[in-house]
């Protein structure tokens, strides 16, 4: 494996890598004598590129299990009520969001959903059953709806989701997109729900709006909202008619994001008042040519600035540098991740311990995924002050080709064997129709790879992991939180035309771990943006709270480590926005620890 990836980098280099591949990958494809499109259902091999690329699954691998216990939990949860009617917006969603409202502990869950066909008037739209969702976590693994009282459940053509205490009152306030309209809730103490999109600058904003993320990219102390716009969609019934066809399927017009113009993107600065103003322009991140998913958050170059990444489809990728002055500079193409690819979701973090962030995006069918690792430490020696570079090694370490059969959504780097190594899940769910029936899209299995280490790579382990990941799905939002306290990551799926899929992880907490919360008595009291690092011997890991935005979902603000045999943690180690820096020594594990500014 090891004289494999020195041969690569050798023949291709860094900037081209990537794009060589895929080009020559995507010809051998295209010209290639196949049946029709169909899914990978596991454990069988689809003919073609990917069956002569398969590896054996490695006798070390985790013997951990992923059990579907949705039902048993109490969520009970129909995504999209009715039938398709074959236009983009509805393919689209939906995703979900992890956070604790009501500051038990515990982390609670918002579920977004698709109403059903914008074929529907308004009054019935209003009347579908298919709402967005509020579960409080009761503990002992349960949940139960809280929808009804919190004031949530709006009927929409919902997309994503995103919990932060942008108003510093202590408690998680909301912002759901969706198609056509953005939605901003204030929290009244965690027992219910204001909406307060006119108040506070969000409204009037009507557009395709997907993936929405929070950060302080101003450095004053409270959250900033980034909102990521898709496509100008309007529907015409000429058009329903008209199509393409795209590996041996018909893509209708009304499904290819390629038909409209892009939607550009909004920043929304907090000025602390209870409103906001939207400055995504002067900002230089508007973005106006991408087709824009997902954005995530993190300090990529390590000058304690936080930057800005944004996977967008059928267009490029990009950078911004955050310049500390309000301002971004576009570096996609210089830092090598200006990729035009179908890039819909995103991943953060250090997979290969060199503490810096990488990122894996996942992709549409025949693109690969990518997993672009951040250079700044490579080479046994950290690069200038603004050198910042990527290089997709994807092909490398074995989650690019195993990716070309799939179409990929949500994404996130999380440890769910405890070893110490960040493991990486990635949803995957068709964007075509079943031919013999075609208001239906064609599910896929999804991806576990497990990190072996630098030296071997990921291997999925899905087929390995339990029934429920073999079962083929429509997965849009991923999202992970250990929601039952006992010390491994567990999963939550939203399924297109489903419902949601919580997957609990069993033997995960076999091997050692460390959970760490980042909290302030002031501003940003959630820590978003802190970076936490701990030390256990020679070997030190990083995670950039809130930094991943998977798709259209959003995991818990804190940091979970896998630390294998080890029982006590050398050093932890928080630094939060602003510059604030924490230690603490010789900290036992298996244990949440509550790390706050103010005891330096």
């Amino acid at each position: 494996m090891l004289a494999k990836r020195k041969r690569l980098m050798a023949l291709y280099g860094a900037s081209g890598l990537a794009l060589t591949l895929a080009a020559t990958l995507l010809v051998l494809w295209l010209g290639r004598e196949a049946p029709a499109y169909r899914a990978y259902q596991g454990g069988e091999d689809v003919e073609g590129i990917t069956s002569s690329l398969a590896r054996d699954l490695p006798e070390d691998r985790p013997r951990v299990l992923f059990t579907d216990v949705t039902l048993d939990a109490g969520i009970s949860f129909r995504h999209f009520d009715g039938v398709r009617s074959t236009q983009l917006p509805e393919d689209m969603g939906s995703g979900a969001a992890f956070g604790d409202y009501d500051n038990d502990g515990r982390p609670d869950l918002l579920l977004v959903n698709v109403s059903g066909p914008l074929t529907r008037s308004e009054e019935e739209r209003r009347g579908s059953p298919a709402t967005n969702r509020l579960y409080r976590n009761e503990g002992g693994g349960l949940f139960s709806d809280a929808t009804a009282a919190s004031g949530l459940g709006a009927a929409m053509t919902g997309m994503g989701a995103a919990w932060a205490d942008w108003n510093d009152d202590g408690f998680l306030d909301l912002v759901v997109s969706g198609f056509g309209e953005l939605r901003l809730y204030r929290n009244e103490a965690g027992k219910a729900f204001e909406d307060v999109t006119e108040a506070s600058g969000l409204g009037g904003f009507q557009a395709f709006w997907t993936g929405v993320s929070w950060a302080d990219y101003d450095f004053d102390g409270d959250l900033d909202l980034y909102v990521c716009g898709y496509v100008q969609y309007s529907y015409r019934p000429e058009d329903a008619a008209e199509g393409t066809r795209q590996y041996q399927a018909v893509v209708p017009y009304t499904l290819n994001p390629s038909s409209y113009p892009p939607e550009r993107n909004l920043l929304f600065r907090n000025e602390g008042n209870g409103a906001f103003t939207e400055v995504a322009d002067g900002a230089g991140v508007s973005n106006p040519e991408g087709r824009s998913l997902s954005a995530a958050w993190s300090d990529f170059d390590e000058d304690g600035k936080i930057d800005l990444y944004v996977a967008n489809d059928v267009s490029d990728n990009a950078l911004y540098r955050n310049l500390g002055d309000g301002r971004f500079e576009d570096i996609s193409h210089e830092a090598w991740v200006a990729d035009y690819r179908g890039a819909m979701g995103l991943a953060v973090g250090d997979w290969d311990g060199d503490d810096d962030q990488d990122m894996h995006v996942t992709h549409w069918i025949a693109q690969e995924n990518a997993l672009y690792s951040n250079l700044r430490f490579s080479f046994g020696k950290e690069k200038p002050e603004g050198d910042l570079r990527f290089m997709d090694i994807a092909d490398m370490v074995g989650l690019g080709q195993i990716a070309l059969d799939y179409v990929g959504w949500g994404t996130f780097f999380f440890d769910f064997d405890n070893d110490g190594r960040p493991d990486l899940f990635a949803a995957n769910g068709s964007t075509f129709q079943e031919e013999e029936t075609p208001e239906r899209l064609e599910p896929m299995t999804s991806f576990l790879f497990w990190n072996a280490g630098t030296e071997r790579g990921f291997f999925d382990v899905a087929p390995a992991s339990g029934e429920a990941l073999r079962i083929p799905h429509v997965s849009r939002g991923a999202a992970f939180a250990d929601y039952d306290a006992d010390g491994d990551l567990d999963v939550l799926l939203v399924n297109h035309g489903e419902g949601a899929l919580l997957l609990r992880n069993d033997g995960g907490n076999k091997s050692s771990w460390l959970d760490v919360e980042a909290r302030s008595a002031g501003r940003n009291r959630f820590g978003v943006g802190a970076k936490v690092t701990i030390r256990v011997g020679p070997h030190s890991q990083t995670i950039h709270i809130g930094a991943q935005s998977s798709y259209l979902s959003q995991s818990p603000y804190e940091a979970h480590f896998g630390l294998g045999t080890a029982e006590r943690v050398d050093q932890v180690e928080v630094v939060f926005p602003g510059g604030t820096r924490v230690v603490q020594k010789n900290v036992p594990a298996r244990q949440r620890l509550v790390v706050s500014a103010e005891s330096r």
